[in-house]
């Protein structure tokens, strides 16, 4: 059966590739919403690997190769308590194929002091990488830390390449991190919160590292493409909670993917379940449908911590995705 378009739907469509090409990036409407991404190589991954000097995750399902990034070298604290890196002080790198098989992307998530920030910009720019976003994702931290998102096109090899020249002279590039340090506990996450509890909250299963438990929930109501490629979790497309501490004093820190009819919603909810909101941004350019991210941090028992992640959840998928500000 043909679908036939309406003027509205070939004028917005002509408005997303004129913005788009004003930002470089190809798009074609003959590409369909929906297709699944043609694999890396071994060898593709193998060329990764090594130019970062570091092994890294590839998940076949979304055809994506992720490389962690903690920054070991940092001691953290929060409201003058000391929380442990994989609580959210740890960035990664991911490349995955465009749909179409042609290129390839980049997008990276990166953890810097204040002065860091300026230098991996002119690092980027120098090395034919770009900057997407820049901001905080907590309060109360010591030091002060900022987020880059980085994004590319290229090779799998070029894009990883790229990268590491990029992150080189950085606390960033593993060449250049210590390793874990030891903690003066053997408590892991699984010692330290009930997780099955938590799990039965969230509705998700967490999972464990080190002193700490994170929940990552990807957006499968939804298909985001950005740079002819499709967002899935691992590349940067999802809500999450940290939690550190234990199940009587926990820290929950984390990250809710939105469309920008969700946004108040998931304000609302968390701010009525006693979580401080952080941040709200942007994480990626030209992502369509546009994705609002917003940071939270909360401080109490963790079942009421998870609560709290739980409703703002329940607040994506329900919303619609286009604005009406009639209500406002």
């Amino acid at each position: 059966m043909k679908e036939h378009l309406t003027r509205r739907q070939v004028l917005q469509a002509t408005a997303l590739l004129g913005s788009a090409s004003l930002l470089g990036f190809r798009v074609s409407l003959a590409t369909p919403v929906k297709e699944k991404t043609p694999p890396l190589t071994p060898e593709e991954i193998t060329a990764i690997e090594t130019a970062l000097g570091k092994k890294g995750t590839y998940k076949e399902a979304e055809a994506t190769h992720t490389t962690p990034l903690p920054r070991n070298d940092l001691k953290v604290s929060i409201r003058g308590e000391p929380v442990p890196i994989a609580f959210g002080f740890g960035g990664w790198v991911s490349i995955k194929r465009t749909v179409d098989g042609k290129t390839a992307m980049l997008m990276s998530d990166t953890v810097l002091l204040q002065e860091e920030v300026n230098p991996l910009i002119s690092a980027a720019h120098a090395n034919g990488l770009e900057v997407s976003a820049i901001h905080n994702h907590f309060f109360y931290e010591e030091p002060r830390i900022f987020y880059m998102h980085l994004h590319g096109m290229g090779t799998p090899a070029e894009l990883a390449s790229k990268f590491a020249a990029t992150i080189r002279e950085s606390k960033l590039s593993p060449a250049n991190q210590p390793k874990a340090a030891d903690t003066a506990t053997p408590a892991t996450g699984k010692q330290n919160f009930d997780l099955p509890a938590l799990d039965a909250i969230v509705k998700y299963t967490g999972t464990v590292n080190g002193p700490t438990c994170k929940y990552t929930v990807g957006r499968e109501d939804v298909t985001i493409m950005a740079m002819g490629a499709e967002m899935t979790p691992s590349i940067g497309l999802n809500s999450w909670a940290s939690f550190a501490g234990n199940q009587q004093k926990a820290h929950i820190a984390g990250d809710i993917a939105m469309l920008e009819t969700e946004v108040n919603p998931v304000i609302k909810a968390l701010r009525q379940h006693n979580l401080e909101v952080v941040a709200v941004h942007h994480h990626m350019l030209g992502d369509d449908p546009h994705i609002i991210f917003l940071h939270y941090y909360g401080l109490g028992p963790a079942p009421a911590l998870a609560q709290g992640f739980r409703a703002a959840l329940n607040e994506l998928g329900k919303h619609g995705k286009a604005m009406d500000h009639g209500k406002h």
